[in-house]
C-alpha cells in the first residue's frame, strides 16, 4: 500500500510543462557517456542491442539521403566490418606465425645453441650449413649441444647428465617466467581461454578478458609454456589470442565498441581466424566458431569469418614460419587408399578416443576442483613449477617425449618412404625392390620399430597421466595437441599391429580379398591421424568441424569417411559417460551463466515455479511510473543489488508500463543532478510521456522515459519452463517479466533459469553463480 508520503516523493520525472513554465528540454534527448552499457560480470541483452543496431542503422540510411558527406559515411560504415575482419586477420596471422617461430627456437635451445646464429633453430641452423649430408640431416659442426659446448665432450654418461640437467633446468626457467607474468601483469592470460570465449559469445561480460595486456601477456607466455615442454598446446590459445585482437580493433570503430552485440559478432569470426592460424585450416575455422564456440551466428558472420580466416591463413602463409610452405608442422599427405576392412580399427580407435576423452574430463574437472577448494590453489607457481620438473624429469629419457608435441604428432602422421630415417621407418628391406618411392610394400618390422613400439607405448601412458596435471594451471595452455598426441600415439601403434598382421598373415579372410603379398596395404600414418581426430572428438565432442580440420591436414579427401567413422564412435562412447565436452566441464567449474543451446530440458515446471518473488521472499522492488522521488530510487539502488527494476502503473494495480536497467537509472540520476538545474532528492521521477500534476511548491522533476524499455519480455505465470528455456536460449533474454492479465507477478533471469536447470538435475543450484 502506497503511504501519503511515498506518493508525495513519487514520480520521477522532469516536467515537459510546469506551471507554465514552458516546455523543458529532457536531458535524456542527448546521449551522455556509458548510458545503455554494462557492469562487469553481467549478462548483456541482446534483443536492446539488437534494436539500438538497428535504430542506429535506421538513422544513417535516412541522413545518407541528405548529402554526399553522409552517403559517403554511411558507405564507410557498410564497410567497416570487413576492414575490421582484414585488420584481425593481418594481426592474428603474425603474431601465429612470431609464435611459431618463438617456439621453434626455444624449444631447441633447451638441448643446444646454433654457433653460426644463435637465433636460428636446430633445424635452420643446419639448412645453413654447407657439411651436413642427407643420412645425417639433424647433425652439423654449426649445432652444438650443451654439454659438448661446456666440455668438449658430446658422447658419455657425464654429456648425457649434464644436457639432462641443463634441459630440465631450461624448462623450470621458462615455466617460472610464463607463470610470473601472468600473475603479475595478466591474471586473465591463463589457461585455454575457450570455455570464457564460449561464454563472452552467449553474452556475459568478462571486462579485461579481451584487453591488450591480456592480448600482449598470452602472446609472451604462449611461447614460454609451449617452450617448456610441457604437455599443452598452442592452439586453443591462439583462439583467445586472436578474439583479444578482435577486442582491440572493435575500439576503432563506434558501431563495435558501443554495441555488445555487434562486438560479438566480430569475436565469433575472431574465433574462426585463431582456428584458422592454429591448424592451417580456414574452412575449417569457420566450422569450429559456428559448432563450438558461438552462441550467435547470423548469415554475415559467416562469409565474415570465412574472410578472416582467409587473410590470417594467408598472412602466415606469408610468414612460413617451417619453411616448408605450410601452415602446421604436421601437414601430411598419403597415397595409399584405404579399404572396407580397415573401418574396424578405425572404429575401435573410436572407442579408445571416447573412452579416453571421458577419463580425461573426470580426471581434469575432480583435480581443478581440489585445486579450488584446497591449499593447492593458492600457490600457482609452485604448481606450475613441480608440474614442469616432473615433466622434464619423464620425459628427457624418451625421444619421443622430449622433442615437441607438435613434432611428435608430424612424426606419427609421417608415412614411411624410401628417404625416411625415423626409427618408426626401420623396416626390414628387401634386396630385390625396385618400385617407386611413394609405393614401398609392406614389409616386416625392424628392431628399430620394435624398441619405438615400447617407447610409444610409455609416452602414452606419460601422457595421457601429466595431461590431467598440466591442463588449467595458472599459464597459457591448449587441449587440442596433447588430446591429438595421444591418440595419435595408440593410432600409430594400432597401424603399425594391423600392417604387422597384414604381412605375416595376408592369407587371412580379413586380408586376402585387398592385401596380396608385396602391396602397400595398410598405412600406419593414416591409423595416427584417424586416432588424433578421435581422441580430440572424445574430449571436445566437436564433430563436423573435426573431420574438416583434420582433412584439411591431409591435404586429401579421400580419408574423410574413416575420419568421420572414428569422430562419429568417440562421440557416441564419450556421450555415453556425460553430455559435457571439457569447455563446458570448464564453464560449470567456474561457474558462468552459460545456457548451453544444446541441452534439452524436459522437466514440467511452470514459470510460476521458478519466477522471484517466492513465498517466502519480501515483495519484488518496483518503481511506479510518476510517483517515486530521487531519494527513494538512490535508496532502492543502494538496498538491493538488482540488474534492473520493472516499473508499474502503481504498487495497488501492479500494471506493469516496463522495465529500466539499473545502471542506466544510476546514470542518468547522476548525469540529471550535474546538468540540470533544480534536479534535488525530493525531485519526482516520471516514465511517462506527460509530466504528472504535482503542487507548484515542489521541485522540479526528472523525465526518465528514455531509458525506460516499454517492450521487456513478458510470459504468463503458466508458461511452461521447457518454453521459458527455449526463449532465454534462442533470444539471449537476460530478464523475462512474469504476469497474468497485465498484472507483474514477478521476474525471472538467466540465472534462475540456470539454477532451476541445475536442481531438476541434482545439482548444486548455488554452482551457477559466478566464483
Amino acid at each position: 500500500m502506497e503511504t501519503p508520503g511515498e506518493a508525495a516523493s513519487g514520480s520521477s520525472v522532469v516536467t515537459e510543462e510546469m506551471n507554465g513554465a514552458g516546455n523543458l528540454m529532457d536531458f535524456l534527448d542527448e546521449p551522455f557517456p556509458d548510458v545503455a552499457t554494462y557492469e562487469d560480470f553481467h549478462t548483456i541483452d541482446w534483443l536492446r542491442e539488437k534494436s539500438r543496431d538497428t535504430d542506429r542503422h535506421r538513422k544513417i540510411t535516412s541522413k545518407s539521403k541528405e548529402s554526399l558527406w553522409e552517403l559517403i559515411k554511411s558507405l564507410l560504415d557498410a564497410w567497416s566490418g570487413w576492414v575490421v575482419m582484414l585488420l584481425i586477420g593481418l594481426l592474428s596471422g603474425s603474431l601465429a606465425g612470431i609464435i611459431d617461430l618463438a617456439v621453434d627456437w626455444m624449444t631447441d635451445l633447451k638441448e643446444g645453441v646454433c654457433l653460426s646464429a644463435f637465433w636460428y633453430s636446430h633445424e635452420q641452423c643446419c639448412w645453413t650449413s654447407n657439411q651436413t649430408t642427407f643420412a645425417d640431416r639433424d647433425k652439423c659442426p654449426e649445432w652444438k649441444k650443451w654439454a659438448e659446448l661446456m666440455t668438449g665432450s658430446a658422447e658419455g654418461a657425464g654429456a648425457y647428465v649434464l644436457n639432462y640437467f641443463l634441459y630440465t633446468l631450461w624448462a623450470l626457467f621458462f615455466s617460472l617466467m610464463a607463470v610470473s607474468l601472468v600473475r603479475v601483469f595478466a591474471p586473465y592470460a591463463c589457461g585455454s581461454g575457450i570455455p570464457e570465449i564460449k561464454t563472452i559469445l552467449s553474452g556475459f561480460i568478462i571486462r579485461g578478458y579481451l584487453g591488450k595486456w591480456t592480448l600482449l601477456i598470452k602472446t609472451v607466455t604462449l611461447v614460454l609454456a609451449v617452450s617448456s615442454g610441457l604437455s599443452l598446446g598452442k592452439e586453443g590459445p591462439l583462439v583467445h589470442v586472436a578474439c583479444c585482437c578482435g577486442n582491440l580493433f572493435c575500439s576503432l570503430f563506434s558501431k563495435y565498441s558501443k554495441n555488445e552485440g555487434k562486438r560479438r559478432e566480430v569475436l565469433s569470426a575472431a574465433a574462426a581466424a585463431g582456428v584458422s592460424v592454429a591448424f592451417g585450416a580456414p574452412i575449417g575455422g569457420v566450422l569450429f566458431s559456428l559448432e563450438e564456440v558461438s552462441y550467435y551466428f547470423p548469415l554475415k558472420t559467416l562469409w565474415r569469418s570465412f574472410f578472416a580466416a582467409l587473410v590470417a591463413a594467408f598472412t602466415l602463409r606469408s610468414i612460413n614460419p617451417f619453411g616448408n610452405s605450410r601452415l602446421v608442422l604436421f601437414y601430411v599427405e598419403y597415397h595409399t587408399p584405404w579399404y572396407m576392412a580397415e573401418l574396424l580399427p578405425f572404429i575401435l580407435l573410436g572407442v579408445f578416443g571416447g573412452l579416453w576423452g571421458a577419463l580425461f574430463i573426470r580426471a581434469n574437472i575432480a583435480w581443478c576442483r581440489r585445486r579450488k577448494t584446497t591449499l593447492l590453489g593458492k600457490y600457482p607457481v609452485i604448481e606450475v613449477l613441480v608440474v614442469t620438473g616432473v615433466t622434464a624429469l619423464l620425459a628427457y629419457p624418451n625421444p619421443y617425449t622430449r622433442r615437441s608435441t607438435s613434432q611428435l604428432i608430424s612424426e606419427l602422421f609421417n608415412d614411411c618412404g624410401a628417404l625416411e630415417s625415423s626409427q618408426l621407418c626401420d623396416y626390414v628391406n628387401s634386396n630385390n625392390a625396385t618400385r617407386a618411392l611413394d609405393d614401398i610394400p609392406d614389409r616386416p618390422a625392424g628392431p628399430g620399430v620394435y624398441a619405438a613400439l615400447w617407447q610409444l607405448t610409455l609416452a602414452l601412458a606419460f601422457k595421457i597421466l601429466i595431461t590431467i596435471f598440466t591442463f588449467g594451471m595458472k599459464i597459457p595452455s591448449g587441449l587440442f595437441i596433447p588430446s591429438m598426441a595421444v591418440g595419435a600415439i595408440a593410432g600409430r601403434i594400432v597401424g603399425i599391429a594391423v600392417e604387422q598382421m597384414a604381412y605375416h598373415h595376408h592369407d587371412w579372410i580379413i586380408f586376402r580379398s585387398w592385401c596380396r603379398p608385396g602391396a602397400d596395404c595398410v598405412t600406419p600414418g593414416l591409423y595416427a591421424m584417424v586416432g588424433a581426430a578421435a581422441c580430440l572428438g572424445g574430449v571436445t565432442r566437436m564433430t563436423v568441424s573435426l573431420v574438416v580440420i583434420m582433412f584439411e591436414l591431409t591435404g586429401g579427401l579421400e580419408y574423410i569417411v574413416p575420419l568421420m567413422a572414428a569422430a562419429v564412435t568417440s562421440k557416441w562412447v564419450a556421450d555415453a559417460f556425460g553430455k559435457e565436452g571439457i569447455y563446458e566441464s570448464h564453464i560449470q567449474l567456474n561457474g558462468y551463466p552459460y545456457l548451453d543451446i544444446r541441452d534439452e530440458f524436459t522437466h514440467r515446471t511452470l514459470a510460476a515455479d521458478v519466477m522471484r518473488p517466492r513465498r517466502s521472499d519480501p515483495p519484488l522492488a518496483v518503481l511506479t511510473q510518476d510517483s517515486t522521488t530521487v531519494e527513494d530510487v538512490e535508496a532502492l539502488i543502494k538496498d538491493t543489488d538488482y540488474n534492473g527494476f520493472p516499473v508499474v502503473v502503481s504498487r495497488e494495480s501492479e500494471r506493469l508500463i516496463g522495465f529500466v536497467q539499473r545502471r542506466d537509472l544510476t546514470l542518468a540520476i547522476r548525469s540529471a543532478r550535474q546538468k540540470q538545474d533544480g534536479v534535488v532528492s525530493s525531485s519526482v521521477v516520471y516514465f511517462t510521456e506527460d509530466a504528472p500534476l504535482l503542487p507548484a511548491s515542489n521541485p522540479q522533476p526528472l523525465k526518465l522515459r528514455r531509458v525506460l524499455n516499454l517492450s521487456p519480455f513478458t510470459v504468463t505465470d503458466h508458461t511452461p519452463m521447457e518454453t521459458v528455456v527455449d526463449i532465454f536460449r534462442k533470444l539471449g533474454l537476460r530478464q523475462c517479466l512474469v504476469t497474468r492479465s497485465g498484472r507483474l507477478l514477478g521476474i525471472i533471469t538467466k540465472k534462475d533459469v540456470l539454477r532451476h536447470m541445475a536442481q531438476m538435475m541434482n545439482q548444486d543450484p548455488e554452482s551457477i553463480m559466478f566464483n
